[in-house]
């Protein structure tokens, strides 16, 4: 019984010691970068119809682009699917670059919402695009709504790229709609200082179309109707044949302004908190 007893007390002894000890190591799952959302919106100049080089298929790090399944993956040209037999190179995947190098440690990501050959009058809620029979405001809204309930992140600002087909027959309506636009997207993502970057139609379409140099004016005059909006230059873009689309290096050149653009009013609004 006593011998008994010993080996009860000694055990008991090495369980406490045990218990006492410093608990094992564990290996914590590393926290994924922050996601910075960015919806591309307008027509087919910010859908993309440059040709694609060996530089618009080489993914980056940290730059990832919503495909038309609605599934992640590295962002590389094409980005947009509106018109897939002839999408090519648009600003996006420049813009993305150009974010990524800017801010180290988080993971920029594109939404695509771009379609060719859309009237502002076609970001409507509800309205038709009837080339490609698609709705774009809705479709834009929807797919960006998606990924914030499905993977969380931030929408930091959107990026538009816009004009031709409204310099048509709408350029005396386009500053009030272009506004308009704006608002909307701030009310629907209840982000009343989301920031929001434009580009003005290329100086080579400009060229003898008052109605293009119109639409011109009403972009410019943005910034002075609402707070953290901006407005890229388009000096020394050069087209594709058909003197409509950016080349491949236009494309990626106003890509690189957008992101410039974008970065000044993050960095404006980031100092008056």
């Amino acid at each position: 019984m006593a011998y008994q007893s010993s080996l009860w007390i000694c055990g008991a002894a090495i369980l406490f010691l045990v218990s006492c000890g410093p608990a094992p190591e564990t290996t914590a799952e590393p926290a994924e970068p922050p996601l910075h959302l960015y919806l591309l919106a307008g027509q087919s100049n910010m859908a993309g119809r440059g040709d694609v080089e060996e530089l618009d298929r080489t993914a980056v790090p940290n730059v990832f682009a919503l495909d038309s399944n609605m599934v992640w993956g590295a962002a590389k040209e094409p980005l947009h699917f509106d018109k897939p037999d002839i999408v090519g190179v648009g600003p996006g995947f420049a813009f993305g670059r150009a974010m990524a190098e800017a801010n180290p440690g988080v993971r920029i990501g594109l939404i695509p919402g771009a379609v060719g050959g859309s009237s502002i009058r076609a970001w409507l809620p509800n309205e038709v695009h009837q080339q490609t029979n698609t709705r774009p405001w809705d479709d834009a809204l929807s797919r960006t709504f998606r990924v914030l309930a499905q993977q969380g992140g931030e929408l930091k600002g959107i990026i538009w790229h816009q004009g031709e087909a409204a310099s048509n027959e709408f350029a005396p309506q386009y500053e009030d709609a272009l506004v308009d636009l704006v608002e909307r997207f701030r009310r629907e993502f209840q982000n009343p200082d989301l920031p929001f970057v434009a580009a003005p139609l290329a100086e080579y379409f400009v060229a003898g179309n008052a109605a293009a140099a119109d639409i011109n004016a009403a972009t410019a005059r943005l910034p002075e109707r609402l707070q953290h909006t901006a407005v890229v230059s388009a000096e020394g873009m050069t087209p594709k044949a058909d003197n409509v689309h950016l080349d491949t290096a236009s494309a990626r050149e106003i890509g690189r302004r957008y992101a410039e653009a974008m970065l000044a009013l993050q960095s404006q609004a980031s100092q008056k908190k």
